[in-house]
């Protein structure tokens, strides 16, 4: 096919076109949407010849920052938090478990040097948590699974990286130290997180304080803060995408004005990246490449699967308080997506002498993955009994009224357990001036606030107020116990 301008245009608007309604059918097969785009894109490379490993490459890079600023801005603090040591652990030890065990016995089965067999266990070694979740849709499964698997897939993509890169470079320059590469691998992760946490702060400091001239410029500004995280910690020698993935878990968990326009953005363009990414990727494998390999694929995801991931899972969480029945599913959880294709075109690139083959093979297993794991998950996760019924009722949530350049803004506030408006009418709240109350949800139900609504734990109000008196509206509702009950204690007194 002759690609023209027209072509190309027609092309991606194709591609967009077919992938959302793929996402339709992904659901209802109980797969992962990846598969289906993967599929689209083995289809069109017979209509369109695309070998551009370098420019997959870039597409690829650039559509983990948004996946990454997109999940990390929805992953809760409070959730991460007790599980951090089990989900740093599978991060950084279960894939070099996962490499180890996968990369012997690629170097046999597919007939590589021990280099060139570490190279595809590196690349294979990380998760897809997008991948596991689009599968469970809205089945119950535990928070503390779940957040385990949410935090892994986001913090583990830079050990796998540093591995894949490590291993080129050892290919390459076979004088190359082991000793300066695992140095190296401790200074990438100490600046991606100091880098991560900085640029953080700073990108909630600009959001909340400049004022553009239209509220659709905010999401485009995080999404632009986002990548200048990625490309400046990397020139400065760190993890572009674990800052990429700390810097968004801190806004995500930050007081943030816009907060609803930015995530909306985000989850739209996500799913964009997602469809351009994966069709892009599929477009680089042909169908007869494939067939060549078809054995030893089978075979490397049997052991992936079924011996590699699990020794990893149970060795990195021997003394975790984790189940054997939570253990089986986190291993039955890995997942293969994004990364792994992606950083498959790094060998082919770098011109390794096997580089083509590694990419065929890791095409393969990352499908075998998908439709083996992502069509069973769902399953397993109710026989071992980790998983509710599945819930049909998405919570209910407002559509936030852009206010633009006005004064006022729709601030969301939820309600903890301290907090000082708990068991407090809506008549009794100390507001400041300015201040309304237009939404109230609890349980799922969305409540039209009177002055006799009574506020709960675990509320979640929609506040219209001045944005200059943001802060004090916030300490109304928001303000310790102790301080009003000494209060009111005051004013009994007197």
């Amino acid at each position: 096919m002759d690609l023209n301008v027209e072509t190309l245009i027609f092309l991606f608007s194709a591609m967009l076109i077919v992938g959302v309604l793929a996402t339709k059918f992904s659901s209802r097969l109980g797969l992962p949407s990846l598969v289906l785009f993967l599929i689209v894109g083995m289809a069109l490379n017979r209509f369109v010849f695309f070998e551009n490993a370098e420019f997959a490459q870039l597409i690829g890079i650039f559509a983990l920052i948004i996946i990454l600023f997109d999940g990390g801005a929805h992953t809760k603090w409070d959730h991460v938090r007790p599980i951090i040591g089990a989900a740093g652990s599978l991060a950084t030890f279960g894939v070099l478990i996962t490499t180890l065990v996968t990369g012997f016995a690629a170097m046999y089965i597919l007939n590589l040097s021990l280099l060139e067999g570490l190279l595809f266990g590196a690349i294979v070694g990380s998760t897809d948590a997008a991948a596991v979740f689009s599968v469970l849709g809205n089945k119950n499964i535990k928070r503390k699974l779940k957040s385990t698997l949410e935090a892994e897939s986001g913090s583990n993509d830079p050990m796998a990286i540093f591995l894949t890169v490590a291993f080129i470079e050892m290919i390459q320059i076979p004088d190359s130290s082991i000793w300066s590469a695992i140095a190296s691998f401790f200074v990438q992760m100490a600046l991606g997180l100091i880098f991560g946490l900085i640029l953080g702060k700073i990108i909630v400091l600009i959001i909340n304080h400049i004022k553009l001239e239209a509220a659709g410029l905010y999401p485009v500004l995080a999404m632009g803060m986002a990548i200048f995280t990625y490309v400046i910690t990397d020139l400065a020698g760190g993890s572009g995408l674990l800052a990429v993935y700390v810097m968004a878990v801190f806004v995500g968990n930050s007081d943030l004005m816009y907060r609803f326009t930015i995530s909306r953005f985000n989850e739209g363009f996500s799913w964009m990246m997602q469809i351009v990414m994966f069709i892009l990727l599929g477009l680089l494998v042909f169908p007869n490449q494939l067939v060549t390999i078809t054995w030893q694929g089978i075979l490397l995801s049997v052991i992936l699967m079924f011996i590699a991931r699990p020794i990893a899972v149970f060795l990195c969480m021997i003394f975790m308080k984790y189940s054997v029945k939570e253990k089986l599913f986190i291993s039955w959880s890995g997942l293969k997506g994004a990364v792994p294709i992606v950083m498959a075109t790094y060998p082919i690139v770098a011109d390794v002498e096997n580089g083509q083959l590694i990419f065929n093979t890791v095409f393969f297993v990352v499908l075998i993955s998908a439709l083996v794991q992502g069509s069973t998950l769902s399953w397993l996760a109710t026989k071992l009994g980790l998983a509710g019924e599945k819930n049909d009722h998405e919570s209910p949530s407002l559509e936030l009224i852009t206010l633009g350049n006005t004064k006022s803004e729709i601030m969301e506030v939820a309600i903890t357990e301290q907090a000082a408006s708990v068991n407090t009418s809506l008549t009794d709240l100390e507001l400041p001036n300015d201040t309304l109350i237009i939404g109230i949800v609890r349980d799922n139900n969305l409540i039209t606030p009177t002055g006799n609504s009574v506020i709960e734990t675990g509320d979640t109000l929609y506040v219209l107020i001045n944005k200059k008196i943001r802060e004090k509206a916030k300490a109304a509702l928001l303000g310790k116990k102790g301080k009003k009950e000494k209060k009111e204690k005051k004013n009994r007194k007197q």
